[in-house]
């Protein structure tokens, strides 16, 4: 890739001669796609991004949000970001994974927080195909073992497996930190005079060109032409530079920071110069660097991990130093602010290499606008398959399978918040400083946003907020990582455009602030664009760090709260649904609710009355799915459904529509006197001590033990492990 002719012609005009060859690289990354978002700024106002619970909004490193406090808790804030390593992990899963998970972390630390937990949500192909099973092991073990490695527990996400995942996969890493209010740092530039300090990890050659790369589509030899774009992460030097990030606020040594992440220590610098409407003066001479003979564009650029620089008066300056050698990092004193209306100067071997004006470095990209094409609306085509095998096929397909292989992997309960752990529909961690229970939900499902990618993205935002209000949580803020095929494609653009509008609707009416995100296009290769997906990262609050649990108890009453074809719509839909994506055939996709803000209330409020034993939210695979996953050796289920119509029993049964939850309580009167005017509430039957599902409709009969679920659903397991 290289700065095009257009925008050539535009610095020109602006800096009033030819760029240098550092220059022309600097505007060719950071007007790109990937650091610039050319293509998707337009539409992101779409996003309500206010709320007395937001101190710190999009364009950060990370958001800041404040906490409600419980007991004796005092007033503490999470950071929250999303990041997206998709080119990257598909050209070398392991190391493309990793970095997007230090990349994030680094981000929280930036403004000031200590990370506590992260959520990936992961896209692949067909799973049936080797090389997808090689992408998902790589980018598994890539996650893991940096995670591990510095001690952030990975405490939710999703795994999901779609054919237009094969030429490009996702990798979409979420964070959450914490931080008192009065250690709150930006990436502001604060006052001329200020040093600009660089510590961590020394400067090399790799990831070169990395935020250029992810503006391309990828090409059909990108897993070996590529791998100079993709860094190598160090996770044990990630650690020392979180504790040592640590040692410097302590002592409040920081004035402003950045992580460097797209397009290096360019990238991060002119935008923290920017930030502050400062100019800089940088010495690329002085960085510390692993490798002999270094250009200046290869010390701009670079993407070498574990690296942050920082804004620190020149009276500490000697102790941020003493500091990063004691955690044994490098630090180097690379340059200093300089007054408003001053330009970002780079100098090399006494040569002015870059001298440019910051803001237009950073914001001068003009925006793209692009013809677009409404995707067209599936209408009903569906194949007949007996109600056990759509059965047996649905809940052992990957994507309704177990994903304990993925998760056993991570060290979810490492700093011991985790009280609901990982497999259930939202984490919970106890956020003690606060006496606040802090929700997690992470996710998107390609198969709806594929159908319907308005539809669908409403699905997204209210399939998250269900997940969090299952465990008794509010839902209080959310990021969102948008990615999408090539946008100059109009029929892509269309399908983009669609995910944008709806989460942000589903968002505003739940509301619930989308305070920042992350955008990643022409994900597009020569197998075609990806669906567009929607990961949405969203968390609920509530008092105390209890939930109920997933599993069934087996000594109360199923109820289903929510439109079904048991009360309301009279046909159910399967568009979007697993049932569609196993046997074939199209169909519309389900409606929402009527008023989601008030089901997602009461279903908190219901989830953490005395009287409820279990919770599961109703979604992928649908309520048949739901059942089978809250049965266990110690309680089954028997359900009883009756339908008028023999044709809807599997749309019944299959049918996906968000915003549903299975409760199993001693009080069915209660839940229905709670959601009285809000939702209808449906008897399903009894949990027992048995360890079987017994589901009848009609004349027909399932019946399985907890045994054949758990065989049905351990296919990712027995093909991997």
């Amino acid at each position: 890739m290289s700065l095009s002719d257009a925008d050539h012609e535009l610095v020109v005009e602006e800096i009033g001669r030819e760029p240098t060859r550092a220059e022309a690289a600097l505007f060719e990354n950071l007007w790109s796609e990937h650091c610039a978002y050319r293509s998707s700024r337009p539409l992101l106002s779409a996003f309500d991004s206010e709320g007395d619970q937001v101190v710190i909004g999009p364009g950060d490193d990370a958001a800041v949000v404040s906490l409600p406090s419980h007991g004796d808790g005092g007033e503490m804030y999470i950071t929250m970001g999303v990041e997206s390593h998709n080119h990257p992990s598909y050209v070398d899963p392991f190391d493309g994974a990793a970095t997007g998970v230090g990349g994030i972390v680094r981000d929280t630390l930036s403004m000031g927080a200590y990370p506590i937990a992260l959520a990936d949500c992961l896209y692949f192909g067909d799973f049936e195909r080797e090389h997808s099973r090689y992408l998902f092991e790589g980018v598994v073990e890539g996650i893991s073992h940096y995670g591990n490695c510095i001690g952030v527990p990975t405490v939710a996400g999703s795994v999901a497996f779609h054919d237009d995942y094969e030429g490009n996969p996702l990798v979409n890493v979420s964070c959450i930190g914490l931080l008192k209010p009065e250690r709150t740092i930006t990436a502001e530039a604060q006052e001329p005079g200020n040093k600009l300090v660089l510590v961590g990890n020394a400067t090399g050659r790799d990831g070169l060109g990395g935020a250029s790369f992810a503006s391309e589509d990828l090409a059909e030899d990108a897993e070996t032409e590529d791998r100079p774009a993709v860094q190598v992460g160090d996770p044990y030097s990630e650690k020392l530079l979180i504790e040592c990030n640590e040692a410097l606020l302590d002592e409040a040594l920081v004035e402003s920071a950045r992580d460097l992440g797209a397009a290096g220590l360019g990238g991060a610098s002119s935008e923290l110069v920017a930030k502050g409407g400062l100019g800089a003066r940088i010495e690329l001479d002085r960085v510390h660097e692993r490798e002999p003979n270094m250009n200046a564009m290869e010390y701009l650029l670079a993407e070498s991990q574990e690296r942050m620089v920082y804004e620190v008066a020149p009276e500490n300056v000697d102790r941020v130093a003493e500091l990063a050698e004691r955690f044994d990092l490098g630090c180097s004193v690379i340059g200093e602010l300089t007054e408003a209306g001053t330009n970002y100067v780079c100098t090399f071997e006494g040569e002015t290499v870059v001298d440019v004006d910051a803001e237009f470095l950073g914001d001068g990209a003009p925006m793209n606008d692009l013809p677009s094409n409404a995707p067209p609306k599936q209408e009903r085509d569906l194949p007949t398959v007996s109600l056990d095998a759509a059965f047996e096929q649905i809940i052992g397909s990957p994507n309704c399978a177990s994903k304990r292989w993925v998760y056993r992997q991570y060290d979810h309960e490492v700093q011991v918040r985790t009280s609901v752990l990982p497999g259930d529909d939202a984490a919970l961690l106890a956020i003690r400083e606060a006496g606040t229970g802090l929700a997690f939900s992470a996710g998107a499902d390609p198969n709806w946003t594929d159908a319907a990618p308005y539809e669908g993205a409403r699905a997204v935002a209210l399939e998250n907020a269900t997940n969090v209000a299952a465990k008794g949580a509010t839902p209080h803020a959310a990021v969102d990582c948008l990615n999408g095929g090539n946008p100059e494609k109009p029929d892509v653009y269309g399908g983009f455009k669609g995910i944008v509008d709806g989460l942000a609707d589903m968002c505003s009416d739940l509301d619930v602030p989308v305070v920042g995100g992350n955008v990643s296009l022409y994900n597009d290769s020569q197998d075609g664009p990806i669906p567009p997906t929607p990961t949405l990262a969203l968390v609920g609050v509530k008092e105390g760090y209890d939930a109920p649990p997933l599993s069934l108890s087996g000594e109360g009453t199923l109820v289903v709260v929510g439109d079904t074809a048991l009360e309301g719509e009279a046909d159910p839909r399967l568009g979007g649904s697993e049932y569609t994506a196993q046997f074939g055939g199209t169909d519309r996709f389900p409606a929402l609710p009527a008023d989601s803000t008030a089901a997602i209330e009461t279903i908190a409020e219901v989830a953490d009355a005395d009287h409820v034993l279990a919770s599961h939210d109703v979604s992928h695979g649908g309520l048949a799915v739901t059942l089978a996953e809250m049965v266990h050796e110690d309680a089954g289920a028997s359900v009883e459904i009756e339908t008028v119509d023999r044709g809807t029993r599997k749309r019944l049964l299959f049918n996906e529509r968000p915003g549903r939850v299975v409760f199993e309580t001693t009080d069915p009167a209660a839940v229905r006197e709670a959601f009285d005017g809000v939702a209808p509430v449906t008897e399903l039957g009894e949990a027992n001590g048995s360890n079987h599902l017994d589901i009848t409709v009609n004349d027909e009969r399932l019946q399985y033990d907890a045994a054949d679920i758990v065989d049905l659903r351990s296919v990712i397991e027995d093909e991997l492990a």
